[in-house]
C-alpha cells in the first residue's frame, strides 16, 4: 500500500486525483493539504504541510507554486518521503530549488502528467531534427479562463523539447504587437489563448516553404492528468534520490 499526502487536495485536479485513488487498491490518501482548510474529504486536511502529523511514503503537489518551499521544507524534514510536482508555473529560483533537492530527495517532476502530451513531446523532436531550420515552429495553447501562467508549462515543456534538438539556441517570443520586425529564424513563438473551460489544447506548428505541419494534443478532462499522478506516485516509491520525469514513468 502507498500512502499518498495529497497538497492541494480542494482544487479541481486535487479532487479529480481523489477520485482517481478511490478507484485503485494498492494505494490511499492519509492526509490533504490547502489553504482554504475546508475538509471535505474522509482524511484530515491541513492547512501547512508542518502540521501533518500522519507519515506517509509520496507526497503529491497540484496546489500553487507558493508552496514549493514549504512543501521542499516538509521532503527535506522527512527523510525518504519522495514527492511528485504536479504544479506549473515556477520560476527560475524555484526550478533550481526543485534541482537541488532532487540530489538528496527523490522527486518527480512533469509539467504535464498527460501520457499523450509526452509522446507529443517525442515526436516534436523527431519532427524539429528531420525539418529542421528551414521550418519556422510556433506553439499555440489554450486553457481555462481561471488559469494563472501563461504560456502554460507544457507549452514551455515543449519549446524546450524543439530547442533540445537545436543545441537550445532557440529564442522564445512571448509578445509580438509591440515587435515592428521580420521574424528570426532562430526563434519560437509562443500564443497562449485563456477561455471558458478548456481543459488544455496545444499546437506545435512546423511552417516551411508551401507547408504547414501541425502537431496537436486535446485534454478532454482533467481526469487524465489524475491518473498520471497516481502512476507517478505510485512509481516513486521505491526511487532513490534524483529529479524524475513522464520519460522514466514511461
Amino acid at each position: 500500500m502507498t500512502d499518498i499526502i495529497l497538497c492541494g487536495c480542494n482544487g479541481k485536479l486535487g479532487s479529480a486525483i481523489q477520485a482517481a485513488i478511490k478507484e485503485q487498491e494498492d494505494c490511499r490518501i492519509v492526509a490533504g493539504v490547502d489553504i482554504s482548510g475546508e475538509n471535505h474529504s474522509d482524511f484530515p486536511v491541513y492547512t501547512d504541510p508542518s502540521e501533518i502529523q500522519e507519515s506517509a511514503d509520496v507526497l503529491v503537489d497540484c496546489s500553487h507554486p507558493t508552496a514549493l518551499k514549504p512543501i521542499l521544507d516538509y521532503c527535506y524534514a522527512h527523510p525518504g518521503l519522495a514527492a511528485v510536482l504536479c504544479t506549473t508555473g515556477y520560476d527560475q529560483e524555484q526550478t533550481s530549488a526543485v534541482k537541488k533537492a532532487s540530489e538528496v530527495l527523490p522527486i518527480f517532476r512533469s509539467a504535464n502528467m498527460s501520457l499523450g502530451i509526452n509522446l507529443l513531446m517525442d515526436l516534436a523532436k523527431k519532427a524539429e531534427s528531420v525539418l529542421g531550420d528551414a521550418f519556422d515552429v510556433e506553439i499555440v495553447e489554450m486553457h481555462h479562463n481561471q488559469k494563472l501562467d501563461a504560456p502554460s508549462g507544457t507549452a514551455l515543456m515543449l519549446a524546450d523539447a524543439v530547442s533540445e534538438v537545436r543545441d537550445d539556441q532557440m529564442k522564445y517570443t512571448y509578445d509580438r504587437h509591440s515587435q515592428r520586425k521580420k521574424r528570426e529564424k532562430h526563434e519560437i513563438g509562443l500564443h497562449s489563448v485563456r477561455g471558458g473551460t478548456i481543459v488544455g489544447e496545444h499546437q506545435i506548428i512546423f511552417s516551411g516553404p508551401h507547408e504547414v505541419i501541425t502537431l496537436s494534443h486535446s485534454a478532454q478532462s482533467k481526469e487524465l492528468f489524475a491518473s498520471g499522478a497516481v502512476r507517478a506516485a505510485l512509481f516513486m516509491k521505491q526511487q532513490k534520490p534524483g529529479l524524475y520525469n513522464m520519460s522514466d514513468l514511461i
